[in-house]
């Protein structure tokens, strides 16, 4: 059994949770998730099952698409409405939609983000979380990541609804904590919905419910359809350069490709560099 399963997360499951409800399930021992979802957020996360466990890195690297609930005057130790309240602004506000406008732009691009405090960033072999909960000093290093665009959906009295389309590493409630100094009201993200994650979206999305044995193989996806990279065919003597880990010569713009025998097989992901085609992960 091998293939892709959009998974529709429920609030409440860490990304943990749902491989281990799909493994009991389906019986199976070799899958894995695709990137850590907070267990208080909701939508679209994909599951690997069997061979594509080995494509994990790269649909990781796909950009996300995300809907956010961020609620202004208060700072939470988690950035989250789940965490303890660390700071309070007092005096009274409302929201207005021009402001709030003007200060999205600005995270628009690439911008220097730090991660939350609980988070599952490793620090030292140990998630940043565990040692938030012990109480322990740490500092997490700042990344660089890239925000498309922030569409302001709607705007209450103290709250907004966003749709933020990012890069991978993007942490939305990090986003929101700086969006709140920003603005000098403070804030945090008080709801998140992932709906885009590369080719997977929450419309093709599935219920962990309504998966079975008997339906597993109607719902997942081939490990080839869901890498977005262009194709190279092969003929049969580079197919068996190809699987051997030879190089080819190939007058073809530098990236990934998904590449295909002389008889259509997917044999795996190529990449090309300097023009020259070479193995970067075999999958047959």
């Amino acid at each position: 059994m091998n293939g892709i399963i959009n998974i529709l997360k429920p609030p409440g499951m860490t990304s943990h949770d749902v491989v281990s409800f799909l493994r009991k399930r389906l019986n199976i021992k070799k899958i894995g998730h695709t990137g850590t979802l907070d267990p208080g957020a909701a939508g679209v996360l994909p599951i690997c099952i069997g061979k594509a466990t080995k494509i994990v890195e790269y649909i990781t690297s796909q950009d996300k698409t995300y809907i956010c609930e961020v609620t202004f005057g208060k700072v939470t130790d988690t950035f989250d409405k789940y965490g303890k309240i660390i700071e309070e602004y007092n005096n009274d506000f409302v929201l207005e939609y021009n402001e709030l406008k003007k200060v999205t732009d600005e995270f628009v691009g690439e911008i220097e983000q730090t991660p939350p405090t609980y988070s599952a960033i490793k620090i030292n072999g140990q998630r940043a979380y565990e040692l938030a909960r012990r109480g322990e000093s740490f500092a997490i290093p700042s990344r660089k990541v890239y925000i498309y665009s922030i569409d302001i959906l709607k705007v209450y009295q103290k709250s907004a609804l966003l749709k933020i389309h990012c890069s991978k590493g993007t942490y939305i409630r990090s986003l929101c904590n700086d969006l709140g100094k920003k603005v000098g009201y403070g804030a945090y993200m008080s709801f998140l919905l992932r709906t885009q994650s590369g080719k997977f979206t929450i419309d093709n999305s599935v219920l962990l419910d309504d998966i079975t044995i008997e339906n597993i193989k109607n719902i997942m996806l081939t490990i080839d359809d869901v890498l977005e990279y262009p194709i190279i065919k092969l003929n049969e003597n580079q197919t068996k350069k190809f699987l051997n880990g030879a190089f080819l010569e190939m007058n073809l713009e530098d990236k990934y490709y998904r590449i295909y025998s002389n008889n259509e097989t997917f044999l795996g992901i190529g990449i090309i560099q300097k023009n020259r085609l070479k193995p970067d992960k075999i999958l047959i």
